[in-house]
């Protein structure tokens, strides 16, 4: 990855997390699933609505933690809101392998700016804070069934 890429994707992550996408009170949603990141206290709620046809009618989580997991949250919500429950579990299959991969797998376009996250798959201990608001969604789109 280049150095401008690189810098660019840091800058997205950045602002991601000073002006987070959906963060607001996740518990009057239809399902609500927490995670915790017992290495380094980061922790997330998530909650999610599906309207009749199957497809996210409202996204929502709240929590703390590094600017990873919260950026990652806020990029989830503006990727998945809206998106069929489906698709959405597909994404998040898709982040996951992304992430595990250690930077062999490149990011689809369909990821749009989860793909900023890559770089995170050199880190190990990291992985879980970007995984975090994925699997709280993960769990509440399993739960809905």
């Amino acid at each position: 990855m280049s150095g401008d890429l690189q810098g660019l994707y840091q800058e997205l992550i950045l602002d991601h997390a000073r002006n987070p996408e959906g963060k607001g009170d996740p518990t009057p949603l239809a399902h609500t699933h927490h995670e915790l990141n017992p290495s380094c206290g980061d922790e997330i709620t998530v909650g999610v609505t599906l309207a009749e046809d199957g497809t996210i009618a409202q996204l929502r989580w709240d929590g703390h933690g590094c600017s990873i997991s919260m950026a990652s949250a806020s990029i989830m919500t503006g990727l998945l809101e809206h998106a069929s429950r489906e698709e959405a579990l597909a994404l998040i299959d898709e982040f996951r392998t992304m992430l595990r991969s250690r930077g062999a797998v490149a990011p689809s376009e369909a990821l749009g700016d989860a793909a900023a996250l890559q770089g995170v798959a050199k880190y190990v201990m990291r992985i879980k804070c970007a995984m975090l608001g994925w699997v709280a969604l993960e769990a509440d789109l399993k739960q809905a069934l």
